[in-house]
């Protein structure tokens, strides 16, 4: 595909994803609600790209676009700027029809992200979240626990076991392990090396780890050698405003610290294969993200851009994401940052970024 070609459905995904689709529930995966990850979100495929759209928040009730059957069958999503464009939703995976000798759903320890990633929170709590004037305001990790949908803590066991049948039954090709922080100075790092040796003793399968940086930089070479293949360590916000107020007590490690973290687990890992979320819509400015992403890429870490989507039950539930208009700008002047160095999400072992399904920023990053 032509570059034009590209960033065109770049700036058509991109519209989808600040909007949402207004979704009569058609057949197919149906995505979830609440929880952490790409949370309110379905899996739609259209040009053989899968992004996740927004389809069961206050953002999607109001959207313009509508997900339908078309006239003459399969799936089309309408509206202003997509008539009658085709989609496909990839199926229910048939893993989640199984459970574990102890009765417990396979679909209670991992999930289906995009078309072909397995994700799990191994810890589906955070020492930050019960209180509101500490927690990440956008976060909903409790929601999905709360609601009897998944556990608390999956053991490496357990998504050992899932991992083996979501790659022997669904073609799984990667899986992201992430987690809520817990109360020790590992920040979850432990939990990531227990699961992934488990996981790599049953099954070859790409794993991507995401925590917040371990005050131990040691922790990145258990990791590694464990079989986390690449590491995520999210900033979700950059300007020092922001941080405070979205994440008032994840910021109090401030990003020069993230900084340090960064080129601590780029020596261990390797250029491209530590990444980290930016949130773009919750504040920072254009200048801010790409200035920022700049830094990111000289380091050799990949800035996975993202547009902000508020989750229902959250403190941002009402937030509005940003516009068509900002991302496009955002990723055009990232996306060529990222062509002139040596970072390319399909460079990435494992993770979000390799993903790519909740942006639209690989169509702005690849060559023309």
């Amino acid at each position: 595909m032509a570059e034009h070609d590209r960033r065109a459905l770049g700036r058509r995904l991109t519209e989808l994803q600040v909007h949402g689709v207004v979704d009569p529930a058609v057949p197919g995966n149906p995505g979830r609600r609440g929880g952490a990850g790409p949370s309110d979100h379905r899996a739609l495929s259209i040009d053989g790209t899968t992004v996740m759209v927004p389809v069961y928040n206050a953002v999607a009730g109001s959207s313009p676009y509508r997900l339908d059957t078309a006239a003459g069958g399969g799936l089309e999503v309408s509206g202003p700027e997509a008539m009658a464009l085709a989609v496909e939703t990839p199926p229910e995976p048939r893993f989640y029809g199984l459970a574990t000798a102890e009765g417990i759903p396979y679909r209670s320890i991992a999930l289906l992200h995009g078309r072909d990633v397995l994700a799990t929170t191994l810890l589906q709590t955070c020492i930050r979240f019960r209180d509101r004037t500490q927690s990440c305001q956008f976060c909903a990790i409790e929601q999905s626990l709360e609601d009897g949908r998944t556990l608390v803590r999956k053991t490496p066991e357990q998504v050992a076991e899932v991992a083996e049948a979501a790659v022997r039954l669904d073609g799984v090709r990667q899986l992201v392990l992430t987690t809520g922080t817990p109360n020790s100075d590992d920040r979850g790092a432990r939990l990531m090396a227990e699961t992934a040796a488990a996981v790599k003793a049953r099954v070859d399968l790409p794993i991507q780890a995401q925590c917040e940086p371990p005050d131990d930089p040691a922790w990145y070479r258990r990791m590694k050698d464990a079989g986390v293949d690449s590491l995520g360590m999210h900033l979700e916000v950059v300007e020092e405003e922001v941080r405070r107020r979205i994440l008032p007590g994840k910021s109090e490690l401030g990003l020069e610290r993230y900084m340090e973290a960064f080129a601590e687990a780029v020596a261990v890992f390797g250029r491209g294969q530590v990444s980290t979320y930016l949130l773009a819509g919750l504040g920072d400015s254009a200048a801010s993200i790409i200035a920022a992403s700049e830094r990111l890429i000289a380091l050799g870490v990949y800035p996975f851009v993202v547009p902000f989507v508020p989750i229902a039950g959250t403190p941002l539930e009402a937030h509005p994401a940003p516009s068509t208009d900002f991302m496009v700008a955002v990723y055009t002047a990232v996306g060529d940052r990222l062509r002139a160095s040596d970072l390319r999400s399909e460079a990435m072992a494992a993770g979000c970024a390799k993903c790519g399904a909740c942006s639209a920023l690989s169509l702005f990053e690849a060559s023309p």
